[in-house]
């Protein structure tokens, strides 16, 4: 029997002249709930009309999608492209009244088109989200180190002096200063060692003081005319403020020539605040009467440059005329400071004897290592130095095939031993010998043996493993060939 549709409405249906919302949308499919035709009484249906209503519809032609595939191959499953979006009341979705949302359709699980979709792509959102960019740190190369050089001056009691310092301070462990022998500044005195590999891993451990002489640092200006320039005791006694400017109360001291003897004027005034001294040919002694008037008379013949360079390489390596000797020829030459170097100069050949006395007050109470190349002009005021200093905490290191300079022509061998020093004072304790262990050895030779059966051949790590030649008797002489 037909059922009286008109007696009470159901729940489930549809308001007149309202459209149900519309919540889900497919593809391929008309929206959900639309109201069609009102069906036909069941008692009008026939055959004909009931088998119209049980067919298929009619096929109507397809819009063109994303996801047709070739004609000739079956359309894919009708797929929902949407965004679930979690229910929230409308106090905390403020966008609600732009969607066209009411308060009755609180708790409705809506489903929008997600925008990241190819097929939904916003150009706006497209544009907010290319703006965000990731960027990665690139890690430094080995080798590459961050050391970036910090010049300074301070005012002293004896003028201006200035220096250069790399890296930072490292807690408890002294600075590194340098002072550069006559003609020269810290690059060209310097640079070739500390740039050298195996340096490297020096002075990642050490802060770096490089102490430019007054009016020796590029761009210097050039003194006037009777300009009274330090003595070497003057230039000593500029080192403190150097120290109090950085903050600064203990150093190991490399210093070449003049540089040596000012750091071993300085150990005698401060010895509290010296940790140890690597010398290259210094020369304790002040000038006599003959050496006095030899120079008088080289004068006479000689002009400042090759003066200078006779101090600084040896007459083989002058007369060979090697490119290292051009180089620097060419850099004392045409110097735009001469006349600052020739002051420098003559404060060296005015210095004062440093009276060291093996057994006595007056001597270095630091480790010390002595340098000299084979055959280099201050051979001997170095072997004298030596034979004048404790036996017990003076390294005597004679450099084969290095001339004058070797910090410049060696500067792997004097690297290697410079390791061996620290290590001796107690640093460095991991460091690894990467030349002169392999294929380097030193020879030790006395006046005299205590045992004649011992082996006058040791190797570098032997007989300077504590920085020092604690054994065998005073006065010994490490000659490092190749």
């Amino acid at each position: 029997p037909a059922r009286d549709t008109a007696s009470s409405p159901s729940p489930y249906s549809t308001p007149a002249g309202l459209t149900p919302p519309l919540r889900l949308f497919t593809q391929e499919s008309e929206p959900l709930g639309v109201p069609g035709p009102s069906p036909a009484p069941l008692e009008a249906l026939t055959p004909e009309s009931l088998l119209a209503i049980l067919s298929p519809p009619p096929a109507r032609p397809r819009s063109p999608s994303i996801y047709s595939g070739p004609p000739h191959s079956p359309p894919p499953p009708p797929r929902l492209v949407v965004q679930l979006l979690s229910e929230q009341p409308e106090s905390r979705r403020p966008d609600a009244a732009k969607r066209g949302e009411t308060p009755e359709s609180e708790g409705v699980r809506t489903l929008t088109p997600n925008p990241l979709h190819p097929a939904n792509r916003n150009p706006a959102t497209m544009a907010e989200l290319q703006e965000v960019q990731i960027t990665e740190e690139k890690p430094l190369l080995p080798g590459q180190t961050p050391e970036a050089a910090k010049t300074h001056s301070v005012e002293t009691p004896y003028g201006s002096v200035t220096f250069t310092v790399y890296g930072t301070p490292k807690p408890k462990r002294p600075a590194i200063l340098t002072y550069h022998d006559v003609g020269l500044n810290y690059k060209s005195c310097f640079q070739p060692l500390f740039q050298f590999e195996d340096m490297q891993e020096i002075i990642q451990n050490f802060v770096r003081v490089h102490v430019d002489a007054p009016g020796m640092e590029e761009g210097a200006p050039v003194f006037p005319l009777g300009y009274q320039y330090p003595s070497l005791d003057q230039l000593a006694d500029m080192i403190p403020c150097v120290l109090q400017y950085l903050n600064f109360s203990t150093i190991i001291g490399v210093g070449v020539g003049a540089g040596a003897y000012i750091l071993a004027r300085y150990a005698l005034n401060h010895p509290d605040t010296v940790e140890g001294l690597v010398l290259i040919n210094i020369d304790p002694n002040a000038k006599g009467w003959m050496d006095w008037a030899a120079h008088k008379l080289t004068g006479l013949t000689s002009s400042i440059p090759e003066m200078i360079l006779g101090h600084l390489f040896s007459q083989e390596e002058l007369s060979g005329n090697s490119e290292l000797i051009q180089k620097y020829r060419n850099i004392i030459t045409h110097a735009p400071n001469l006349d600052n170097i020739e002051l420098y100069w003559n404060s060296y050949n005015n210095r004062r004897d440093l009276n060291f006395e093996r057994g006595g007050d007056i001597t270095l109470k630091c480790p010390v290592m002595l340098v000299v190349g084979d055959q280099a002009p201050h051979e001997d005021a170095v072997v004298e130095c030596n034979s004048k200093l404790d036996p017990t905490q003076t390294s005597f290191l004679k450099m084969a095939d290095s001339g004058g300079q070797p910090q410049l022509t060696q500067p792997g061998k004097l690297t290697e031993a410079f390791k061996y020093f620290l290590q001796g004072m107690g640093y460095m304790a991991s460091s690894c010998m990467t030349r002169l262990s392999r294929s380097r050895t030193a020879s030790l030779t006395s006046a005299a043996s205590v045992d004649g059966n011992r082996s006058r051949s040791r190797t570098l790590s032997q007989s300077s493993e504590s920085g020092t030649l604690s054994s065998g008797p005073p006065g010994h002489t490490m000659e490092v060939s190749c």
